[in-house]
């Protein structure tokens, strides 16, 4: 065995030899890949081993399709045969909401030039002869859906590894991973210690234990999964061809042949979490016990739908572990506060994202990020605040509602409360409705009694009326917006602006009360982050981001070492903040302090500490609503009472709270982007009209990058559209991200990334990325998956000139 290796892979299921596969063939071949027993052992044997192409999201789509391509590609390179079985896949519709997330899905396949569509009732039977169709409203095919073989795909990623070089060793458990003062690690066996520059954590059950040897604890949750195998149907074995698998979402079932029989699978509401412990030492290739009883409501839903299941006998069961995130999205990327490190654990659909997720892995390893925006994936999305109640909670819910649709906007109560301020009684007495943000409650919208539970769907929902009210009273007033989620940082010592001139892209001020607007910049010369940084001091710099990107960016602040007597600290847990805006923002915070806050006095853009009703706040003057206001950051001890003084000064001008929904339709109708939707490393700075806040006269991070894609054609750029009225009418929604857009030639144009109802502007509004249209022009933007009319806006439909954010 080896004693040095560029990257040891830990874990010989299907996710780990499918890294260990994309490493090699991005060019590192001296990697490693440990097995504690035997390749597939845990849950890859058992898999029912189903691939899919489509997904709500747009770039795991992307890559389940090329998972799917893959396999046949992995058979000729190899040799190895992957069983792969394409007769298509059936995706039935039995209610409107699962109709339009179907269109949906169909119109980013026609859009990403995927093969997803529609197919008749009659086309349907003849697909599939032995379900019955009655009662549902909408069928789509997907050609290419089916399922592969675990074993013969696991083994043909291990072979195409081992050609390029890599070295597999099964029967080597790991025993221990030191962190090395240089970075690299040691890991250590039984057989051997091997010195490497980077530790794959791909232990599948065992992710957890490998992780804590490293001193990492992850949110991971293994529950018991069943699915069935029946006796040989008359029928099936008649046929000389293999029938469709079929997606009955809404009957919350899986169904696929398996040999002559239908293989049947379920996500039962009663779930059996399995080893919360720890997952057992010596467990490898052992099932659990059948327990059929547990998923008889889902077994007879597929019985009314395909009769033949009811009336064959079963042949064997599989009731296997399986391990989840708290989200049902694997755990993905470096570890931010490990050197080398990265995570790829609590995988569900592994047969049908292995290559992509392989594929993702190998380019942020090799070439330092990847060449989608996976922050979906990202491990950094979670938190200590994480722990294990909350993700025993999640895990719950994510796997009985597995099946149900995860509609736009859509909030999940489990596990919550996790983490709250001062002021969350206070806010959910005045009938704020809470949101999760990186574990913080934070308010959404303001029903007008406590106690309202918001719907949800792709139309038009319960808090629309309520957003509007929010919005009109802060544009016609004043509205007071909780921003304690915004993550807030502070950098102090004679190095600071040095520091935060070699980390962000654009020259950071040099006088106190100055701020300036800074994109991060990522390895690809993407943006990866927008941050407003402010001088309170000369040697005292605050910096104000992304809350759910903290995590994320700490990876970015810790590739520029602090100069020596600087610190750089996060300020998130321990300072609150508000947005106070409108017209009326300065009259009603002028009645709460001595600090003149007129134009001359406080420009745009400017800051200073200030007290408002004897609290002590760091005061700036910026708004993501694009009108008037202050953000105004004061000790997490001071939020209540900083709150009932905002309120209580504006009852007296017509003011009042305002959430985070409404904070959404405001900055759209401004066309402010938002990180996440908007800016990501995916997009290029002049794609975002973010070029003018780069200083290429300096040196940052990733210069050589960004100097690079700025040399380029942007390849499409961030518009803003308006949906025509009547359309919106006809169909009660707006648009919410991820929607296709077309040209009024019906030839791809871009997509959706944020849609809303702008209510001060009384016009439905979308942002999305456009190629190869002009402002003017009209495009097709595809709301519940059918063609909404729209014009290309030449500037924003709210104070396109910013004057009354000057003002």
């Amino acid at each position: 065995m080896k004693t040095h290796a560029q990257v040891v892979v830990i874990g010989g299921g299907v996710i780990g030899c499918s890294i260990l596969y994309h490493l090699a063939k991005l060019g590192w071949s001296d990697v490693v890949l440990l097995e504690r027993d035997e390749l597939t052992s845990g849950s890859t044997w058992h898999a029912a081993a189903n691939i899919h192409g489509l997904h709500d999201s747009t770039n795991i789509s992307r890559l389940q399709h090329y998972t799917m391509g893959l396999y046949r590609e992995l058979e000729a390179e190899t040799g190895q045969g992957c069983g792969v079985f394409q007769p298509g896949s059936l995706y039935l519709a039995q209610t409107e909401n699962r109709e339009h997330q179907l269109r949906l899905q169909a119109a980013k396949a026609r859009l990403y030039g995927m093969d997803f569509h529609e197919v008749s009732r009659d086309e349907a039977e003849r697909l599939h002869p032995l379900v019955d169709f009655t009662g549902i409203r909408c069928i789509m095919y997907e050609p290419q859906g089916g399922n592969v073989d675990p074993s013969g795909v696991t083994m043909a990623y291990a072979a195409g590894a081992r050609a390029r070089g890599a070295q597999i060793h099964r029967f080597t458990p790991v025993t221990g991973t030191e962190p090395q003062v240089d970075g690299s690690w040691i890991v250590r066996t039984a057989k051997g210690d091997i010195r490497t520059g980077w530790v794959v954590n791909a232990a599948g059950l065992w992710g957890r234990e490998v992780a804590a040897m490293a001193g990492l604890t992850l949110p991971l949750q293994p529950t018991e999964h069943q699915y069935f195998v029946t006796e040989t149907i008359a029928e099936i074995a008649a046929m000389d061809r293999r029938l469709p698998s079929v997606a009955d979402r809404d009957g919350e079932y899986y169904l696929r042949q398996e040999g002559q029989g239908l293989l049947v699978g379920a996500y039962e509401r009663d779930v059996r979490l399995w080893a919360e412990a720890g997952t057992p030492a010596g467990f490898g290739h052992e099932l659990f016990a059948d327990d059929l009883e547990r998923i008889e409501d889902n077994m007879m839903r597929a019985i009314d739908r395909v009769p033949a299941v009811g009336e064959a006998g079963i042949k064997r069961v599989i009731n296997g572990p399986m391990i989840w995130s708290p989200d049902a999205n694997v755990l993905f990327g470096p570890v931010p506060e490990l050197e080398n490190y990265f995570c790829c654990n609590g995988i569900i659909p592994g047969f049908s994202q292995s290559g992509g997720m392989g594929q993702m892995a190998a380019e942020w390893i090799v070439e330092g990020e990847t060449s989608l925006d996976m922050f979906g994936w990202d491990l950094a999305r979670f938190g200590s605040w994480a722990g294990p109640e909350f993700t025993r909670a999640r895990v719950r819910d994510q796997y009985a509602n597995r099946f149900a649709i995860h509609f736009p906007n859509e909030e999940r109560a489990a596990g919550r409360p996790v983490r709250t301020r001062p002021a969350y009684g206070l806010q959910k007495g005045m009938g704020a409705v809470f949101g999760l943000n990186y574990g913080w409650e934070h308010p959404l919208w303001f029903a007008d009694a406590p106690g309202a539970e918001e719907t949800n769907g792709f139309t038009r929902q319960n808090w629309f009326e309520h957003v509007g009210r929010e919005c009109r009273m802060l544009r016609e007033s004043a509205g007071i917006i909780d921003i304690s989620n915004f993550a807030k940082y502070r950098v102090e010592g004679p190095g600071a602006r040095q520091w935060l001139d070699a980390v962000f892209a654009n020259r950071m001020p040099d006088q106190v009360g100055r701020s300036c607007l800074t994109p991060l910049i990522g390895a690809r010369g993407g943006i990866a982050g927008d941050f407003t940084v402010t001088c309170l001091a000369p040697d005292e710099y605050w910096v104000i981001g992304s809350g759910m990107a903290e995590r994320y960016h700490q990876r970015f602040f810790k590739a520029v070492p602090l100069p020596e007597n600087t610190s750089f600290t996060s300020l998130t847990n321990a300072i609150c903040g508000f947005n106070v805006a409108g017209p009326g923002a300065r009259d009603l915070l002028q009645r709460l302090t001595n600090a003149d806050l007129s134009t001359p006095a406080f420009p745009f853009m400017r800051s200073a500490r200030i007290e408002l009703a004897g609290v002590k706040v760091m005061a700036l003057r910026v708004s993501f609503t694009g009108d008037l206001g202050w953000e105004l950051h004061c000790a997490e001890a001071d939020q209540e009472t900083l709150y009932r003084a905002l309120i209580e000064a504006g009852k007296d001008i017509g003011a009042g709270p305002v959430g985070s929904r409404a904070l959404m339709s405001l900055r759209i109708e401004k066309g402010y982007g938002s990180w996440g939707r908007e800016y990501s490393p995916e997009y290029w700075p002049h794609e975002v009209q973010m070029e003018r806040l780069i200083k290429m006269d300096k040196d940052f991070l990733n210069k050589a990058a960004v100097a690079e894609t700025l040399g380029q054609p942007p390849r499409e750029t961030l518009s803003l559209m308006a949906i025509d009225a009547a359309d919106v009418a006809a169909s009660n929604a707006d648009a919410s991200g991820g929607e296709p857009v077309f040209t009024a030639q019906g030839t791809p144009a871009g997509r959706v990334t944020s849609g809303t109802f702008g209510h001060s502007t009384s016009q439905s509004l979308a942002l999305g990325f456009l190629k190869d249209v002009r402002p003017g022009d009209r495009v097709s933007v595809m709301i519940l998956g059918r063609p909404h009319g729209a014009t290309v806006l030449a500037e924003p439909p709210f104070d396109p000139k910013g004057a009354r954010l000057r003002a």
